[in-house]
């Protein structure tokens, strides 16, 4: 999984917005503008870009033992959230399951009227690469794949 690719899987999700409350470089993606569900750390040549994701505590030890690119959630709770390098050796399906999780897990935590929009317009699809899902994307506004090298050099996502 590609940063960019992480992009495109976390922005798929409904009412999903991406913002920069920590500065230039952090992105955190948010459910209806009020619950962070991950947390986009870019990397550079020396070391590759981390994703945060919540997760319960028993599935986060599991993934942690299953994969050594899953640590405890870097500057988060280690009991709730989990780190995971993008180094390659997640299976793309993998991560893309544990950004659902990530997603439904905050979502339960919603005031209802939000919780029930959200994961009603969510159904049990998960975000694929066949032509649905791209059209789908498309007609929900999301923005298409930034070049992340200003991420990289800490001037912030050059936006479309």
């Amino acid at each position: 999984m590609t940063p960019e690719r992480f992009i495109d899987v976390a922005l798929w999700f409904p009412e999903t917005e991406e913002s920069e409350p920590f500065g230039p470089g952090p992105l955190v993606y948010k459910i209806a503008r009020q619950r962070m569900f991950a947390l986009l750390m870019p990397g550079d040549e020396d070391r590759p870009a981390v994703v945060n994701l919540k997760c319960d505590p028993e599935t986060a030890l599991e993934l942690r033992a299953l994969f050594p690119a899953v640590t405890p959630g870097w500057h988060m709770n280690k009991r709730h959230w989990n780190s995971v390098r993008l180094d390659g050796t997640v299976p793309d399906d993998e991560f893309v399951e544990m950004v659902d999780h990530s997603y439904r897990s905050v979502a339960r935590g919603l005031r209802r009227a939000d919780r029930d929009r959200v994961l009603g317009a969510l159904g049990d699809r998960l975000p694929t690469d066949d032509a649905d899902d791209r059209e789908r994307t498309a007609t929900r506004g999301a923005h298409p794949i930034r070049d992340l090298s200003s991420l990289q050099a800490g001037r912030g996502p050059g936006r479309p």
